[in-house]
């Protein structure tokens, strides 16, 4: 090509929502392809940076890889890819609607000339998906121009999506001042609902309302008459006032307060419907409809005018936090402009917006403001002469156009009592005192002064960006009304990831602290569990279940099972880890999502190490090289622990020797000494050893054979010393702890079915089926010294996912053959696009390869492609004394057809294959 096309696209989109494996924050990851374009760097492209720079003159100050300002609009100079462009120009737009993101980094796809990996950061999702969708078309119409793009409405309709979702003024404030205090927030709409906090330490607000606030408080607040009765029950000063329904009503209420007279509706807020200084039965009859109309329950307050400026008292948590005074919009004449043109360039203020975007909000002239500026002498196309003031509306409220002015220093003490106790007169957290009297300055019972409102939800715009005067940090009062100072707002949270073990180990920490009288939450591959109730019976691995316990009230304690489909989806999910749990990194779904080599999906399982604080633990796995290097990621303290035994004069003596030199600097370690008695856990910090459990009293471990286990409970004490928890409950936890279908079902499950020993297990990739080999021959060799009547079979029903490579299968099917007599191949129900048989198939080819090279113990290999029908084969030609080894997909369904099995066998009917389904759902009794 000798002219470049605008080619590129985007090809991928994903959204982490926590740490990734590009970014420690939240990030939006684009896949684009450059089509012919990758020929063509900007140094290739006349006019483009010019042009570039004239639409987003921003990308002037962006440093890029120089770190100075400036240092893009080098690289675009000199020449670089359009890839790369995108990027900046995703960050500038974001940055035009206010989001201040300087976060992003573009890298070309391994392997895929012409595509790259684009990753910025962003504050809301949805103007960061639409700034990545914009981007692409400007880089695309400055190659080329498309007629039909116009830049200009273009960016005005991105703008006004980001006015959309972004938070108002005053939930900003609050985010911004929690944010400042490393309290975690999650919007939970898409509106202004958000949760501060994380579990039982969670607040909620919304706008200035909070979790805090009462709804009856509310309820009075809205009620203007009973409010008003309440207050001057109280002996403050308030003006006359009568609710009426009818026009008739208001006007005989007019003449016992006595004009002039304020008409407004019961309910209303933000200064709707309310008509002010009516001096006369004819202004009283026409402002009635005005105010019912802005009623919703369609009763009118008519109270006395009470004369002077207007004063708001923001009160919180008892407390008077900022005073604003008021000033309804108005435009000033010149002399030489028109009262239509005042208003235009008073609406030029780019300070002013649209509702409450901006710090002020634009005039709006309609019928109301028309009739007030007749009433002042004057007509829109009218001059007012220089100096006069021409107000366009009555009341002072910043939402129909008024300015503020901050008095917070001015008021009186007894101006400051009134309003304090009128809030708590209502009930209010938060409350919003409208004054109205002619001087804050001086005590209102003297110059005639009166509440005129209290309102529940105030917005903090006037006070946080006052017109006239000095901003007041009124979030911070809000903030430790929530969280006083010293209150936690994050729960601990334990993270468990590897290729095999992160289930039986997340429910082992979880086991750990529910004995400790913890409020567990914890996620696994089985469901999200809820202080021991399963809420959710799902594969709830990944970031949603983890926002979704967080989100939990009862929740103290958060123990999360993650695992590398959930990080490249969408990253963590949440912002850290006190304790991150790396077992092992074995070759498992790798050719998914870019993760090729062993290396590269350890790097998504050091995520977590990551994401760890510096007062934080990663608890790793020192004999595994691949997660011995994660220590150099952890800003926090590096807990091992190790199955390796001292002096056994392999890899064993050199991990042991770190792990020495490691605690000696006063580091943590777990690992097992032997003894004359057996394997003792032991505990290390410093020079301190503690023992903690011989590994063959562990319930789970069966005396000992289980060596997975045995390195799980290693990790999952580890876990808990590292959270803080005492080693007699550390102690307690794993001796309680069993392999049982109640605690841990799928995992190391053990039945026997009419004298046949059966194992029920989740073992899907051969790392893990060489661990569960070694569990195998363990057991089997106690079962052949036991047995008199010849040596039992060891039968084993094995699958695998469909997703993984055919060589993963293969060598599953290698190992197993390793273990078994007897191997008996399915599938599972959900085949990840494989045809049926074809996965078994592989399986069976590493079954067969093995048994042809003569080293294999499998001397029969049989096909069953349903679960449940392998069950029934397996078992029907299992005898007395046999091991039976099930690796499972939906182990309820398993496990209750066993059940049935073995009470048609108490029934006499042992040798009926043909055994009825089992229900999926089904869980044997307690």
């Amino acid at each position: 090509m000798t002219e470049p096309t605008p080619d590129l696209s985007i090809v991928e989109t994903r959204v982490y929502r926590g740490a990734n494996v590009w970014s420690y924050d939240r990030s939006i990851h684009l896949v684009v392809d450059l089509g012919v374009l990758e020929e063509f760097p900007t140094n290739t492209l006349p006019g483009f940076t010019e042009e570039l720079l004239r639409l987003l003159p921003g990308l002037r100050e962006h440093s890029c890889s120089r770190g100075r300002r400036g240092g893009f609009v080098e690289r675009l100079t000199e020449g670089t890819w359009l890839g790369h462009v995108t990027e900046h120009v995703a960050l500038a737009l974001q940055q035009i609607v206010g989001h201040d993101i300087r976060r992003g980094k573009t890298r070309q796809v391994k392997g895929q000339p012409g595509h790259y990996n684009i990753v910025f950061g962003y504050v809301d999702e949805q103007v960061g998906l639409a700034a990545a969708r914009l981007a692409v078309r400007v880089v695309n119409d400055l190659v080329r121009h498309d007629p039909e793009f116009d830049f200009d409405a273009e960016l005005e309709s991105f703008i006004l999506r980001a006015e959309r979702t972004a938070f108002g003024p005053s939930t900003q404030a609050i985010l911004d001042e929690a944010v400042s205090r490393d309290i975690p927030w999650i919007r939970l709409n898409q509106y202004s609902l958000v949760q501060l906090g994380q579990g039982v330490h969670a607040k909620r607000i919304r706008a200035t309302m909070t979790s805090e606030t009462s709804a009856i408080a509310v309820d009075v607040a809205s009620d203007k008459d009973l409010t008003t009765k309440l207050l001057g029950a109280a002996g403050l000063p308030v003006p006359k006032q009568e609710s009426v329904r009818s026009v008739d009503q208001a006007v005989r209420a007019a003449g016992r307060i006595g004009y002039p007279v304020v008409v407004k509706p019961l309910d209303g807020n933000h200064g709707r419907g309310v008509c002010l200084d009516l001096q006369d039965e004819d202004e009283v009859r026409a402002s009635f409809a005005v105010a019912q109309d802005q009623s919703r329950r369609g009763w009118v307050i008519v109270e006395s005018f009470v004369t002077g400026k207007d004063y708001r008292c923001l009160i919180i948590d008892g407390r008077l936090a900022a005073v604003a005074e008021r000033v309804p919009a108005s435009v000033t004449g010149d002399g030489t402009s028109t009262v239509e043109a005042l208003v235009d360039l008073a609406n030029a203020d780019p300070r002013r917006g649209v509702g409450h975007e901006k710090v002020l909000t634009r005039i709006k002239v309609d019928d109301a403001a028309v009739e007030l500026v007749r009433e002042q002498g004057f007509e829109m196309s009218d001059v007012p002469p220089e100096g006069v003031m021409v107000k366009l509306a009555l009341t002072g409220n910043m939402s129909t156009g008024g300015i503020s002015i901050d008095r917070t220093f001015e008021a009186h003490p007894e101006n400051v009592e009134i309003a304090e106790e009128a809030a708590r007169m209502v009930g209010l957290d938060i409350a919003g005192i409208d004054f109205i009297c002619p001087d804050i300055t001086q005590p209102v019972r003297e110059t005639g002064g009166a509440i005129c409102e209290v309102n529940a939800a105030p917005g903090f715009r006037m006070h946080t960006h006052p017109t006239i005067g000095e901003p007041q940090f009124i979030a911070k009062p809000v903030v430790d009304m929530l969280f006083p100072p010293g209150a936690p707002s994050r729960i601990p949270i334990v993270a468990i990831t590897g290729t095999n073990g992160k289930t039986t180990t997340s429910r082992m920490v979880s086991h750990i602290f529910k004995g400790m009288g913890r409020k567990v939450g914890m996620t696994s591959t089985d469901g999200v569990v809820i202080d021991e109730r399963l809420v959710i019976k799902a594969d709830a691995s990944g970031p949603r279940s983890a926002r979704m316990v967080l989100q939990n009230p009862r929740v103290d304690f958060a123990v999360f099972e993650v695992a590398r489909g959930g990080i490249l989806r969408e990253g963590l999910g949440y912002e850290r880890n006190d304790v991150a749990v790396v077992l092992n990194v074995q070759p498992d779904h790798l050719g998914l999502r870019g993760i090729d080599t062993v290396e590269q999906l350890a790097d998504v399982k050091a995520v977590l190490v990551e994401a760890v604080p510096r007062d934080g633990h990663a608890v790793l796995n020192a004999d595994d090289p691949l997660v011995r290097e994660m220590r150099r990621r952890c800003s926090g303290q590096v807990v091992w622990f190790s199955m390796a035994l001292p002096d056994d004069g392999g890899p064993g003596s050199e991990v042991r020797d770190m792990i020495d030199a490691h605690c000696r600097r006063g580091g943590k370690a777990l690992v097992l000494e032997p003894t004359d008695r057996g394997e003792m856990i032991v505990v290390r910090h410093g020079r301190r050893d503690m023992q903690l459990a011989w590994t063959h009293l562990l319930p789970a471990t069966f005396g000992g054979r289980a060596r997975m286990n045995v390195q799980n409970a290693l990790a999952a004490a580890a876990a808990a010393f590292a959270a803080g928890a005492p080693l007699h409950d550390i102690r307690q936890g794993l001796r309680t702890f069993s392999t049982n279908y109640y605690l841990s079902p799928g995992r190391l499950n053990e039945v026997e079915v009419n004298g046949v020993n059966v194992i029920v297990d989740y073992c899907h990739n051969a790392p893990g089926m060489r661990m569960l080999g070694d569990f195998v021959d363990r057991v089997g060799e106690s079962l052949d010294s036991g047995s008199e009547l010849g040596k039992p079979s060891r039968i084993g029903v094995i699958a695998t996912a469909g997703d993984r490579r055919d060589e993963d299968m293969r060598e599953l099917g290698e190992v197993a053959a390793q273990h078994f007599d007897v191997v008996v191949v399915r599938e599972d129900a959900n085949l990840r696009r494989r045809e049926p048989g074809e996965t078994a198939e592989l399986v069976a080819d590493g079954v067969r390869a093995a048994m042809e090279s003569g080293a294999a113990r499998c001397k029969q290999l049989e096909i069953v492609l349903d679960e449940i029908g392998a069950v029934h084969h397996a078992m029907s030609r299992a005898n007395r004394g046999d091991l039976l080894v099930v690796c499972v997909d939906k182990h309820p369904a398993v496990m209750a057809e066993l059940e049935n099995w073995s009470q048609q066998a108490q029934a006499g009917a042992t040798d009926n294959p043909d055994a009825p389904a089992a229900d999926p759902d089904y869980v044997p009794p307690a």
